[in-house]
């Protein structure tokens, strides 16, 4: 085997894109870009009672979404852009996906052949056996040892088949499994890139199934030929896999390979430090990106998710290519990692404030025209000037720049500025001043912006002017003012809101407050 790194995210096509999945894919993909190395998409689709038709595709479309580009594996027609193929050819099983690289097919539905071979030298080796256990057997079995309070392990009840027997009950169309034949004396070690020394007792490892009734290998058998033929240097997957990984190990050991390194990443947990699930809120990548969180804010938030650079870094914004050079598998960390959407919609936030107010509004208005209060809005404005319409919005994304943490939210706070207020006498009155202070409040900031010309109507002028009126007393004018133009509690200021309103619109407001008086 070459010393070249090698690194493969192997997801299942059961849906759609786990964070936990997608996390994998990112770290594999930088420890083999900061490596020199290579990053490989294999599909591990033996569970076919759990594919979704479309999720191999969608796999495929988010990772190109999010600039993780496999060297090796499946690919789509429009997405060969980014590789010079060695080898192509089209599935057999998934019309359109063409298996990239000379190791293929890289589908696993596709390599039966070659996990049958293998289970079988194993067997022939005394290594695995077969087992004709029935599902009414095991669940005996299993329940049984529930009862007696022990771990649910396969009882070798089909270790010392002879091969007489065996013959006969193939012969007889009996079904049968494959089974590992664990060696349960000593322990089984190896060091985790990110765990240390892992060191396991054998006796507690179970004679996992390899080759299943229909064919279809496990997990348990795949993955191990495939990491080998494949050429596999470093397999990085989740902490789920930290106490099996001595079965795969001893695998390696009686096929006669080399065993690759292991890097078990920490679970993705909740708030309450429970597991992550869609229980308690989305899991899913798409989710995110439906919800208009940003790619690079995704990338930045998800990697973040068990690792940061160390050495004091306080550094929390990363593009992809600081991503890739700071990343170590070293600075890992072992302890799960809360997913903490506050912190995912702040650095959303920093992504947005960076952004131009053309850009915000290219990523905003899909979520806009969305909303109910904008289609009132802008079925009222008719098909007149789309222009103004298009330079309204981007006022009123100037104003929320700053405050907004994803695009879904775009309005949501200040819908005062699409549709008609209702007036709250009470809301109006700055502490406890009067009826007639708080009329000559609005009627002073209706003179100071009745001076104003629709040329010099700008945020700066707005601001110097009410100000100037305002003197000391500040919370006197403004309070009433911008509650007139908002009738909300909390809003932006009334200069911004004035601003965003135009002259016209502004006036007619304070005109309307001014009526409950």
């Amino acid at each position: 085997m070459e010393n070249k790194i090698r690194v493969r995210f192997a997801p299942s096509p059961t849906g759609y894109m786990h964070v936990g999945n997608f996390r994998t894919a990112l770290y594999a993909y930088l420890f083999a870009q900061k490596n020199g190395g290579d990053f490989i998409l294999r599909i591990e689709d033996t569970d076919q009672e759990r594919f979704i038709k479309g999720s191999l595709e969608n796999i495929l479309i988010i990772l190109d979404w999010a600039g993780i580009k496999h060297l090796e594996g499946p690919f789509t027609e429009n997405i060969f852009r980014h590789v010079s193929p060695v080898k192509c050819e089209e599935s057999k099983k998934y019309p359109g996906i063409f298996n990239v690289g000379n190791f293929g097919p890289y589908i696993q539905s596709e390599r039966l052949d070659l996990y049958k071979k293998y289970a079988e030298q194993l067997v022939a080796d005394g290594k695995a056996y077969h087992c004709f256990c029935t599902p009414e057997r095991l669940e005996q079995m299993r329940n049984e040892q529930a009862a007696k309070k022990q771990a649910p392990m396969y009882d070798r009840c089909c270790l010392n088949l002879s091969q007489e027997e065996i013959a006969k009950k193939i012969e007889q169309g009996e079904k049968y499994v494959i089974r590992q034949k664990i060696d349960t004396d000593g322990f089984t070690e190896y060091e985790d890139l990110i765990r240390g020394k892992v060191k396991i007792k054998n006796e507690l490892l179970d004679d996992q199934v390899l080759l299943k009734s229909d064919g279809y290998p496990t997990y348990n058998l795949a993955n191990v030929i495939d990491d080998h033929l494949m050429e596999i240097s470093h397999v990085i997957r989740g902490e789920e896999y930290v106490s099996s990984t001595p079965k795969y190990i001893q695998l390696y050991q009686n096929l006669g390979w080399d065993v690759p390194q292991f890097a078990h990443l920490p679970l993705l947990l909740n708030p309450d430090k429970s597991k992550l699930s869609k229980r308690q809120g989305d899991v899913a990548v798409e989710d995110y990106i439906n919800k208009g969180y940003l790619k690079e804010a995704i990338i930045n938030f998800v990697a973040l998710l068990g690792w940061n650079p160390g050495e004091g870094s306080v550094q929390e914004i990363f593009s992809m290519e600081e991503l890739i050079q700071k990343f170590d598998l070293a600075k890992v960390h072992k302890a799960g990692a809360v997913f903490d959407i506050k912190k995912l919609d702040w650095i959303n936030a920093q992504y947005i404030k960076k952004m131009s107010v053309d850009e915000i509004y290219q990523n905003a208005l899909i979520y806009l025209k969305q909303k109910e209060f904008y289609k009132t809005w802008a079925q009222e404005k008719g098909a007149g000037d789309e222009k103004a319409k298009e330079e309204f919005i981007k006022k009123v994304l100037t104003v929320e720049k700053d405050r907004l943490a994803k695009f879904s939210e775009v309005g949501e706070n200040n819908k005062f500025f699409f549709q008609e207020i209702k007036y709250d006498k009470e809301l109006l009155r700055w502490k406890k001043n009067s009826d007639a202070e708080t009329k000559q409040a609005l009627e002073t900031a209706k003179n100071v912006l009745e001076k104003i010309s629709d040329a010099d109507w700008t945020l700066k002028n707005l601001e110097e002017k009410l100000l100037e009126a305002a003197g000391e007393k500040r919370g006197d004018l403004l309070w009433p003012l911008r509650a007139a133009l908002t009738g909300e509690q909390k809003s932006p200021s009334p200069f911004e809101v004035a601003w965003v309103l135009g002259k016209k619109e502004t006036l007619s407001r304070i005109e309307q407050a001014l009526k409950l008086f």
